[in-house]
């Protein structure tokens, strides 16, 4: 059945290592534990990826051990008259779980800290919070941030897809909508983060992977009168016959699409693109403001990432069948190619 809902609480893997039942859900029902995972260590993949984001700037935040190397970095990206980005990166080698990332993404602390930097996502009751400092961010000057997301209690995105390989699968869970508070420090520069207007998406995910990947996944959030929308759209994550992740959020509840297809210009990321949906209900033209794009190519190891910025206009149709025009909502959608 596509787009299965699985609303019953059990554990994610059998005892053979494989999803007990593939599909999505509106809350983490799936218990995850990293010891019942029969692949090695070095297959492993935990990550948590905040992305915080004003009409104006933002700012993203990833904490991740992706078995035989760890990928800390922080985004600070300005859309103004001369859009600009920075990322910086820390990698680490073979952490294969020394970092000791939560097995549920509604309580814990992820942390990271080094001689240069240390970061840390704690979840807490109906907000989470983020603090950052990290020396020589960038011509050799720090950045530092603090920030809340406040997170009533409303639905997100979880999904479980195996691949059509033994033991891997992909459990993620995106969580939209949460209006931020707080800083950004760069250059002498504060950056406030105004709840009414600015949101913050946790990317959350846990899993074993095959070795070649291509996704598509693009997510952005807005205030509309009051109203809180946001949508989460993406493939390239294993079998999906069992669900999409591509879906909506108005005032906390969730409704679910079907396939979305991203039409992305052949020759040029920063030339206006498409969505375009099979059940009509997510129809949308994107003009990008900038692309962060990243290359990274060490044979065995590549990663070939255009995270593109920019405005999202269209129509979003709920389950009742309620039109949501969207104007120039700044959002943002990207194509990447992993090998590792």
């Amino acid at each position: 059945m596509r787009n299965h809902e699985v609303t019953e609480p059990m554990w994610l893997l059998d005892d053979k290592g494989e999803l007990k039942e593939p599909g999505w859900a509106r809350s983490q029902v799936w218990d995850y534990r990293r010891s019942m995972i029969k692949a090695p260590a070095l297959r492993i993949k935990e990550w948590d990826y905040y992305l915080v984001l004003a009409d104006g700037f933002a700012g993203a935040f990833t904490i991740s051990d992706d078995g035989y190397i760890g990928l800390q970095s922080v985004s600070l990206l300005v859309f103004g008259e001369h859009p600009w980005e920075h990322t910086e990166t820390v990698l680490n080698l073979f952490p294969m779980g020394s970092l000791h990332l939560p097995e549920k993404s509604s309580k814990g602390v992820t942390r990271y800290e080094d001689k240069r930097l240390r970061m840390e996502f704690e979840a807490g009751r109906n907000e989470r919070h983020i603090s950052c400092c990290f020396k020589d961010f960038y011509e050799g000057k720090p950045f530092s941030c603090d920030i809340t997301l406040m997170q009533p209690p409303m639905d997100s995105m979880v999904i479980a897809t195996p691949w059509d390989k033994k033991h891997a699968f992909y459990y993620n869970q995106k969580i939209n909508c949460m209006r931020a508070s707080g800083w950004m420090m760069f250059d002498d520069v504060k950056y406030v983060f105004k709840p009414e207007t600015d949101f913050g998406t946790l990317d959350w995910g846990r899993g074993v992977w095959t070795y070649d990947n291509t996704w598509f996944w693009g997510s952005g959030n807005a205030d509309l009168n009051g109203h809180a929308f946001g949508f989460n759209i993406g493939y390239g994550f294993g079998n999906t016959q069992a669900a999409t992740e591509n879906i909506l959020f108005y005032d906390g509840v969730a409704h679910k699409l079907d396939d979305v297809i991203f039409h992305i210009p052949d020759d040029d990321y920063t030339k206006p693109w498409t969505f375009s949906s099979s059940d009509g209900r997510f129809e949308m033209d994107f003009v990008p403001v900038l692309d962060r794009a990243a290359k990274i190519d060490f044979k065995l190891l590549i990663s070939d990432q255009h995270q593109v910025f920019g405005r999202m206009s269209g129509k979003a149709v709920l389950d009742d069948g309620r039109e949501l025009q969207i104007k120039d909502v700044m959002c943002f959608a990207e194509k990447v190619h992993n090998r590792y």
